[in-house]
């Protein structure tokens, strides 16, 4: 009778807990996922991201592309866990402010960032006078030189922050006479390539930290007005409840942080395979700073 007694015990026991243990091991099992925009900067960080997850916490990570929107969206809803590609406080601030009630902003994870208008610089190239083949210095000696960049700023993604920017850029220096150009951070790339190669005069939008800083001597126009804003910061940004559900990858994602020559020489390396390996390189990076990746570890 009493070893009966003690087996009914055991099951009422497990009963009763186990709907507390149940979300607990469900939470355990369920894979991160995290958003990001197809950009170089954020590439990187992302694959890193999800390389610690899965080598040091043990965790299976998904990461998703997505356009910018749809990942601020993504976060607030919960359908994805988190971000560590949110330009703050300029870029993205006007998608920070849409859903800033329903989401854990964990603060930078980098900070020196910039954004704005790129163009070659002087000492990259010289015309056959030996004089600097693109005479323009700030945002508004742009006008009225619209036929010398084809009346065109090369833009990238049609959702992203730095595109709104430039809209209101081109409205308060008067750049009338310019399309702004969609496309993607590689078609931007390839213009900017070509018309380097060709000496021919072009003006983009750009962001540092970026691989194309290293690959070529470039310079940002003077903004007098502030348009762009002025240095800006990357932040991770998690879903509410991430703290209760995942308590190690949000204590993770809470430390991490790095500086812009880490994030420059990951994205050097990804960019070296033509970004194939990115996983592999985050891997490497990994490898190289042990005691940087152990710094994040909760």
């Amino acid at each position: 009778m009493k070893k009966r007694w003690i087996r009914w015990a055991t099951v009422l026991t497990i009963l009763f807990f186990f709907p507390v243990f149940a979300p607990l091991a469900a939470a355990a099992d369920k894979p991160v996922k995290i958003a990001y925009v197809e950009w170089s900067d954020a590439i990187a960080s992302t694959h890193l991201v999800q390389a610690v997850i899965q080598e040091k916490l043990g965790r299976t990570c998904e990461i998703l592309p997505m356009e910018a929107d749809k990942m601020w969206q993504a976060v607030a809803d919960g359908s994805v866990d988190a971000m560590v590609s949110a330009w703050l406080p300029t870029t993205h601030g006007h998608y920070y402010d849409e859903v800033a009630d329903k989401i854990v902003d964990l603060g930078p994870n980098l900070e020196g960032t910039r954004i704005g208008l790129v163009v070659p610089a002087a000492s990259e190239k010289v015309g056959a006078s030996g004089e600097d083949y693109i005479p323009v210095k700030t945002i508004p000696e742009l006008k009225g030189k619209a036929d010398l960049f084809g009346g065109v700023i090369v833009g990238i993604d049609p959702g992203a922050g730095i595109m709104e920017k430039t809209h209101q850029a081109m409205k308060t220096y008067g750049l009338e006479n310019y399309e702004l150009t969609e496309g993607s951070e590689e078609t931007m790339i390839a213009d900017l390539s070509n018309a380097i190669r060709r000496e021919k005069p072009i003006v983009v939008t750009g962001w540092k930290p970026h691989w194309k800083f290293a690959q070529w001597k470039l310079r940002f126009l003077e903004d007098p007005e502030g348009v762009y804003g002025a240095e800006e910061r990357i932040n991770t940004i998690v879903r509410k409840g991430l703290e209760a559900d995942m308590p190690k990858v949000y204590a993770f994602l809470d430390k991490f942080h790095w500086t812009p020559d880490d994030m420059a020489q990951l994205m050097i390396w990804i960019q070296e395979e033509g970004g194939l390996f990115a996983r592999e390189k985050a891997l490497r990076f990994m490898k190289e700073h042990p005691d940087l990746v152990a710094s994040w570890l909760p």
